[in-house]
């Protein structure tokens, strides 16, 4: 399947003074959609084109980087856009309830979170998750992402100094403060805690299990039972004799 450019849920300066109508259209129409292309690209004529973005993650995941570096961060992003909103505001509910039980309070999250975002070296994301029955705060590079841990993402900040730089320059703490206290998209990250693992939290190993289930069964045919045989065979036969015809080579960044 060809991916495409999510719309942004609100306008370009619907952030303002927060995020610029010039950062948006910047991280969002150049990086992003950059993300969405390269990884049309890098798909098209493999099994890869047979499977959803999720699948695509897992499957590619320490395997090819071209692949799963463009998936990963066209995943990341439009769950980034999610997370923001014009009226900020504080967590309420089940969620703020859990918040309190985990961390103590909700300034005491936010301390926690600010200080994963700005320690995290180089590019990466600051994300809230939901680790079994307990809340965490976990950091990733480049485009890694808590599902491949089997961690329900509840709610993430771009510390890629393309979320930033245009409006904070290199203050990157000032970022996730204004972030944390300003934008988040509380109501969705209420929604994504509702889901109680389900859904983008599948582990890689119950992924693959699942996956082999689902292979061996009358219900996978065509395209995806290739995808799913010439993926998870030992020596990726498909996989490679399509990137030849493509005139891609494995692994390549």
């Amino acid at each position: 399947m060809a991916f495409t450019l999510p719309k942004l849920p609100y306008d370009y300066d619907a952030l303002g003074p927060h995020m610029s109508a010039g950062t948006l259209k910047f991280h969002h129409d150049k990086h992003h959609k950059a993300y969405v292309d390269k990884l049309n690209k890098a798909i098209e004529g493999t099994p890869y084109a047979e499977l959803s973005l999720g699948e695509i993650i897992q499957k590619s995941w320490r395997k090819d980087p071209e692949v799963f570096n463009n998936a990963g961060q066209h995943w990341n992003h439009s769950f980034f856009w999610q997370c923001l909103a014009a009226d900020g505001g504080e967590p309420s509910g089940d969620l703020k309830r859990q918040i309190e039980k985990d961390f103590g309070s909700l300034a005491a999250f936010q301390k926690e979170f600010s200080e994963a975002g700005t320690k995290q070296f180089g590019s990466g994301w600051a994300w809230l998750v939901l680790d079994g029955n307990a809340l965490k705060i976990v950091a990733t590079a480049n485009a890694e992402l808590p599902m491949l841990h089997g961690q329900q993402a509840l709610l993430t900040c771009d510390v890629w100094e393309h979320a930033y730089y245009l409006d904070y320059q290199n203050e990157r703490p000032k970022f996730i403060d204004t972030f944390l206290k300003k934008l988040v998209n509380w109501t969705f990250a209420s929604q994504r805690f509702e889901l109680r693992g389900e859904g983008d939290a599948l582990s890689a190993r119950d992924y693959q299990s699942a996956q082999h289930a689902f292979a061996k069964s009358g219900a996978a045919e065509g395209g995806a039972r290739r995808a799913a045989q010439a993926l998870d065979g030992d020596e990726g036969a498909e996989l490679d004799e399509a990137r030849r015809r493509t005139g891609k080579r494995a692994g390549r960044g």
